[in-house]
């Protein structure tokens, strides 16, 4: 008699509030998904897609736990157990510039992507208006809504702060990161704030990507870097920067990869649509 193949177990369970996650296993899982979505969208992307391959990915996707397990993970790395997430740096950037203290200038406008609690900001509930959006909602005060789908005209200059943590670094094609960040300026008011946090190793130890490569695209896109916190050995760097004029320079040089350090390095790259 054949046996019956034993069903997989996802290896997280995502209906688990606690965080008993160890933060390794967050960490590796985080990576994995990190790793299958450049390949799902790069087969997606290519001329001739591979179904087989493409069905292979979906299953390791699924068997990861899927998109909710990714999710879960992350909320892990945000409890207050493991240090909290990272709208703490951006609270004391805003604090630090006296930002808290406009009672008479209305609440800031916040649009937080990629929330997966809808209540980072409650402490600043008096001055910041916080709008938490997903791909996936995991909470009824988070809309879900895809970032990059959003109507550009209708959220023309409305925000104030657009926070953009671990996210920028999760959409697996490097055209759309780019304009990821073209619509969070066209969506900022002036001298609006972008808030950007990514892995470390995407600018310290990317074959295309260097901190100064990617202070050059800010600038050229309207950005002005206002302050950057990382540290040597760490796993996160941020950076909050301000709506301003673009330096005009060319932008063919930031449509395409080029090499900026050679070695084992990894592939993560901004380009410009």
């Amino acid at each position: 008699m054949p046996r019956t193949r034993k069903k997989k177990i996802p290896v997280t369970n995502t209906d688990k509030a606690s965080s008993s996650s160890t933060p390794s296993s967050s960490r590796t899982v985080i990576r994995r998904f990190h790793v299958l979505l450049k390949k799902q969208g790069q087969l997606k992307n290519a001329s001739s897609a591979n179904a087989e391959a493409l069905g292979e990915i979906d299953r390791e996707i699924d068997e990861l736990g899927g998109l909710a397990a990714y999710q879960h993970m992350s909320s892990i790395g945000q409890g207050n157990d493991r240090g909290g997430g990272s709208e703490k740096v951006l609270i004391q950037w805003l604090i630090d510039m006296g930002l808290r203290k406009r009672e008479a200038k209305g609440k800031l406008r916040l649009l937080e992507v990629g929330a997966l609690k809808p209540d980072n900001y409650r402490a600043c509930m008096s001055w910041i208006d916080t709008t938490p959006m997903d791909l996936r909602s995991r909470h009824p005060s988070i809309v879900e809504q895809d970032f990059l789908l959003m109507d550009e005209d209708e959220n023309r200059g409305k925000w104030d702060i657009i926070s953009l943590s671990l996210v920028v670094n999760f959409v697996p094609n490097p055209r759309d990161r780019g304009r990821m960040l073209c619509l969070a300026h066209s969506m900022l008011t002036q001298d609006g704030l972008l808030f950007l946090a990514l892995p470390l190793p995407c600018v310290e130890n990317s074959r295309y990507l260097t901190f100064d490569n990617l202070q050059s695209l800010m600038n050229v896109l309207g950005f002005t870097e206002v302050q950057r916190k990382w540290k040597k050995g760490g796993k996160m760097a941020y950076w909050l920067h301000r709506k301003s004029e673009s330096d005009h320079k060319p932008l063919d040089e930031y449509r395409k990869k080029t090499v900026c350090r050679q070695g084992d390095r990894n592939n993560f790259a901004i380009l410009l649509p």
